[in-house]
C-alpha cells in the first residue's frame, strides 16, 4: 500500500491546501493529513478543531482515501509509524522553495526512506494562505473563494467569539 503524508498547521485549511490535497490523494493508496501542533504560531483554532473541519472538508469532497491525524514533533518519525514513505509538500512560489528544499534534504537526512514529493496548486490559489485568509476575515472581509465552506462559516463563528 503507497502511503504518503500531507503536513501542516492548516489553521485554517485554505482552497489552495485542499487543491494539493485532492492532486496528493490520486498518488497513494491513503493520505494522511498530518495536522502540525505548531509551537511557533498562536493557532486560531485547536487541534481538535482542525482535525475535525479538515475530515469534514474531505468528506465532502469524496476524498475517501485521505486521514486525518494529529502530530507534533519529527515528522519522519510520525511518517515511520504511520508506515509512509513519502511526504506532500505545496509551493505556492519561488519563495516557500528555499525553506521546503532545506526541509526536504534535513528529512532525508534523518530518514533516507522517505522521500519528499512538491505539489502546486493551481495558479489562481497560489496567493493564497491561512495567515491572509484569517486577517481577511478579520477585518470583516469575504473569504468565500478563499476557503470551503465549512471553513468560512467556522472563520465567522470563531472570530464572533473572540
Amino acid at each position: 500500500m503507497r502511503k504518503g503524508i500531507y503536513p501542516g498547521s492548516f489553521d485554517p485549511i485554505t482552497n489552495g491546501h485542499l487543491d494539493v490535497l485532492h492532486r496528493a490523494a490520486r498518488l497513494f493508496d491513503e493520505l494522511i493529513v498530518a495536522v502540525a501542533k505548531d509551537n511557533a504560531k498562536s493557532s486560531l483554532f485547536s487541534m481538535d478543531e482542525r482535525v475535525n473541519m479538515i475530515e469534514a472538508t474531505a468528506k465532502e469532497h469524496g476524498l475517501r482515501n485521505v486521514r486525518v491525524l494529529p502530530f507534533e514533533g519529527l515528522l519522519v518519525e510520525f511518517a515511520r509509524k504511520q508506515d509512509a514513505h513519502a511526504v506532500v509538500r505545496g509551493l505556492r512560489a519561488i519563495s516557500d522553495f528555499e525553506f521546503e528544499f532545506q526541509m526536504a534534504l534535513m528529512n532525508r537526512k534523518l530518514d533516507p526512506l522517505v522521500e519528499t514529493i512538491f505539489l502546486t496548486p493551481r495558479e489562481e490559489l497560489t496567493y493564497i494562505s491561512s495567515r491572509i485568509v484569517k486577517e481577511i476575515a478579520r477585518l470583516g472581509g469575504d473569504v468565500s473563494t478563499f476557503v470551503p465552506m465549512n471553513i468560512e462559516k467556522a472563520l465567522k463563528s470563531k472570530l464572533l467569539e473572540s
